[in-house]
């Protein structure tokens, strides 16, 4: 059963590659073209200083957004593969706790709500970090 889990993830982590490649590419290709760069260029930088110090700052910022939403994004979909039985019996997680108060619903309502509200609550928490992080490190905003 754990294989089972250990495959599905690697499956999510090796499709999810060509969407952070994209958007690393498209990141890069957009702030390639902007004056600054051509101006590290004409003061006689190297490519390894304008990338680490000039492209990479300046990208970083789509891909913690995206990071964060998708870890969000994950613990959903693994919580939802728990929920369906997908899952190692042994392991404890909030989709197969909800799956097993389901059956509880009359007589005790919180042994399925409570682990829904602590996915809503996680996730809703990555996304603010996420938020937080994009306005931490977004250079546009250093200077205000």
């Amino acid at each position: 059963m754990a294989i089972r889990l250990q495959v599905i993830i690697m499956a999510f982590g090796i499709l999810g590659i060509p969407a952070y490649a994209r958007i690393v590419r498209a990141s890069v290709l957009q702030a390639r073209e902007l004056p600054y760069i051509e101006a590290a260029k004409v003061a006689g930088a190297g490519n390894w200083r304008i990338m680490f110090r000039h492209i990479l700052p300046n990208t970083i910022q789509p891909i913690i957004i995206t990071f964060t939403f998708d870890i969000g994004g994950f613990i959903l979909l693994f919580a939802g593969l728990a929920f369906l039985g997908f899952t190692d019996p042994h392991l404890i997680e909030w989709g197969r706790d909800i799956d097993v108060g389901r059956g509880h619903l009359v007589n005790a309502p919180w042994a399925a709500l409570y682990p829904g509200l602590m996915i809503l609550f996680t996730v809703l928490g990555f996304m603010l970090v996420g938020d937080g992080l994009r306005d931490a490190l977004d250079p546009r905003l250093r200077n205000l």
